[in-house]
C-alpha cells in the first residue's frame, strides 16, 4: 500500500543534521479487519506525510523536547495551517515495540481568537506531549515478553529528550503515526540505565 511506501521512504530521503539515523522500529497501524482495512485505509483519501523541516542546521525532524517547550523558530513553514477538512480531532497512533498499541485524540482546531486550524508548530507541540503521555503511562508497565528491552521507555530508559519528530503519516481515515529517530545514541541510553543501578557511595 502507498501509505507503507511513504512511510519507510521517509527514513531513505530524511536529511540529517544532528543526533542518530536510529528510528525507532514501530509497526505500522492497521485496523484489525479486513472490511475495515477496505472501509478506511483502501477507500479512505489518505493525506500525504507531513514533514518537520528545520534549518540552521538544515534537516528533517524536530527535537521533542523543543516541541513541548515551543522553541521552534528554526522549523520551516511552521505558521501553516494543518488538518484542514479533517474534522474536529483526529488520533495520533504509537505502534512502540515491547508494548501494546497507543491511541490519544488531539484537536485540529487552535481555538485562540479567531478559531482556525492547528499550525505545523502547534501541532509539533501537541505530538510531543503525546510522546510524553506515552512514556509516563508505560513506564508503570512491564514490556511484553519477547521485547527488546534497548526501546524500553521511562526516566531511566528512553525519555522525551531522547526523541526527535521527523514526520507525520496519515495511516487510516482519522489516525496518525509520527515517525520519531533518536536524538540519543543507544549506547549513551544503555549507559545511563546501567549508572543509575550502580548503588551511589556514601563518603
Amino acid at each position: 500500500m502507498e501509505h507503507i511506501l511513504k512511510w519507510k521512504d521517509i527514513r531513505n530521503l530524511a536529511i540529517i543534521a544532528t543526533g542518530t539515523a536510529i528510528y525507532i522500529p514501530q509497526s505500522i497501524y492497521q485496523p484489525y479487519t479486513e472490511a475495515d482495512r477496505v472501509r478506511y485505509i483502501e477507500k479512505a483519501d489518505l493525506k500525504e506525510p507531513i514533514i518537520f523541516k528545520t534549518a540552521h542546521p538544515d534537516q528533517w525532524g524536530v527535537a521533542l523536547d523543543d516541541a513541548m517547550k515551543a522553541k521552534m523558530k528554526d522549523l520551516l513553514d511552521k505558521d501553516d495551517n494543518m488538518f484542514e477538512n479533517c474534522g474536529p480531532s483526529v488520533s495520533i497512533r504509537l505502534q512502540w515495540p515491547g508494548y501494546r498499541a497507543w491511541t490519544k485524540q488531539i484537536p485540529t482546531m487552535d481555538f485562540k481568537s479567531p478559531k482556525g486550524p492547528i499550525t505545523r508548530a502547534k501541532l509539533a507541540k501537541n505530538i510531543a506531549n503525546c510522546v510524553k503521555r506515552f512514556i509516563e503511562e508505560k513506564e508503570k508497565e512491564r514490556m511484553e515478553m519477547e521485547a527488546d528491552r534497548r526501546w524500553r521507555v521511562g526516566s531511566r530508559y528512553i525519555r522525551v529528550e531522547d526523541l526527535i519528530l521527523v514526520s507525520l503519516h496519515h495511516i487510516s481515515k482519522g489516525s496518525w503515526q509520527p515517525q520519531l529517530r533518536l536524538r540519543t545514541p543507544l549506547s549513551d541510553i544503555q549507559l545511563r540505565r546501567l549508572q543509575s543501578q550502580v548503588p551511589h557511595s556514601t563518603a
